[in-house]
């Protein structure tokens, strides 16, 4: 396999970014020789230029019911349907669950029968429909979603072997805490263990268990391997992985081959989505970041440089800015590839950077 740094690994770190400042619509960037080179590497004779792209940061997009003066305590995600619909997960509130949004921000319904620890989900379109796949953080189950929120498949925390569980030393009670799910083309459903083991564990479309792998012994070495993707720009399917408390993002093989590092020395990539070419990643420490296929960087967007703001639910409504994040948990593109980013946050809140011109292949 190609384009993905062989583990073990040694990156250099990712190049000295110039940013614009304030609420940028995104930073070039430029690789400049003779940074972080690798002993005896080479220096590149000029510096190289990534490629532009334009995101531009808007106005927060959701208009909230009357009456409802805040998303609620938001510790979930953000998926976008085919249609252009918004879904956003909230464990506390008045509409706490799964709440739907048109695509012009204006607020639809809730989901019947979701559940309100819906940590990371995403939404898969398959031969048998498209639907919503996520895990119970506190359940400790997967649940498959139809659109208007009927659950159509549960998968039990016991359907994973206890050998992959986490067992808390002090009382010897073994535990699940679910974080992520993904998708296959095939239909298999990938689910991470990321407060718990950083196991991967592997189900087929009827939800039988297939196989688990990561963990934190070596090769994988995870701390808090938080949520996962699928990265179809590839020929098969890889997963990319955030592992948020080592600040990279993996790359494995469907079947757990640890395939490289993505980028390192992030600040606590806690999401990923891909669409087209691009890779964008959350960062809890107060920023996104989109990578091309060749791992460059392309934009950075809503970077905070306020270390008090980042990384913390407990920011007010007042202190928001516009276009600038504070702990990014989810990311989303919308069809028209419009990024959305849902925060962790006490208050909920998502931003939209709305996709511009500038020669942005996202087909």
């Amino acid at each position: 396999m190609q384009n993905s740094k062989r583990s073990p690994l040694h990156l250099r770190s990712l190049v000295p970014l110039l940013s614009t400042g304030g609420v940028a619509v995104l930073t070039l960037l430029l690789i400049f020789p003779g940074k972080g080179q690798l002993p005896g590497e080479a220096a590149p004779a000029s510096p190289t230029p990534v490629p532009a792209s334009v995101w531009e940061a808007g106005p927060d997009p959701l208009t909230l019911p009357a009456g409802m003066p805040s998303l609620g305590n938001q510790h979930g995600d953000v998926a976008i349907s085919s249609s252009g619909e918004i879904y956003v997960s909230l464990m506390q509130g008045l509409r706490a669950g799964v709440q739907v949004y048109a695509a012009d921000g204006t607020y639809l319904r809730n989901l019947p029968d979701a559940p309100t620890d819906f940590h990371g989900f995403v939404i898969h379109k398959g031969d048998d429909g498209e639907f919503l796949y996520g895990p119970q953080l506190g359940a400790g189950k997967i649940v498959k979603l139809s659109l208007d929120g009927k659950v159509v498949l549960t998968i039990p925390g016991e359907s994973i072997p206890k050998e992959y569980w986490q067992v808390n030393p002090k009382n010897q009670q073994a535990a699940l805490r679910l974080t992520g799910c993904t998708v296959a083309p095939n239909g298999d459903i990938f689910v991470t263990d990321g407060y718990a083991s950083d196991y991967v564990h592997r189900f087929n479309a009827k939800g039988e268990y297939l196989a688990s792998f990561g963990g934190k012994a070596a090769p994988y070495n995870f701390k808090t391997l938080h949520k996962i993707a699928i990265d179809n720009r590839f020929d098969p399917p890889r997963l990319v992985g955030t592992d948020r408390a080592n600040n990279r993002v993996v790359h494995l093989s469907l079947e757990g081959e640890v395939i490289g590092e993505v980028a390192t020395d992030l600040l606590m990539p806690a999401a990923a989505v891909v669409q087209g070419d691009f890779l964008a990643v959350g960062e809890i420490k107060g920023r996104v970041t989109i990578f091309d296929k060749e791992n460059k960087v392309v934009a950075r967007l809503g970077e905070n440089p306020n270390p008090a703001e980042v990384g913390t639910n407990k920011i007010e409504p007042a202190q928001w800015r516009n276009g600038i994040v504070n702990a990014p948990h989810g990311v989303a593109f919308s069809p028209q590839g419009d990024l959305y980013v849902s925060e962790y946050s006490a208050h909920g809140r998502v931003l939209r950077f709305k996709r511009g011109s500038g020669g942005v292949a996202l087909n």
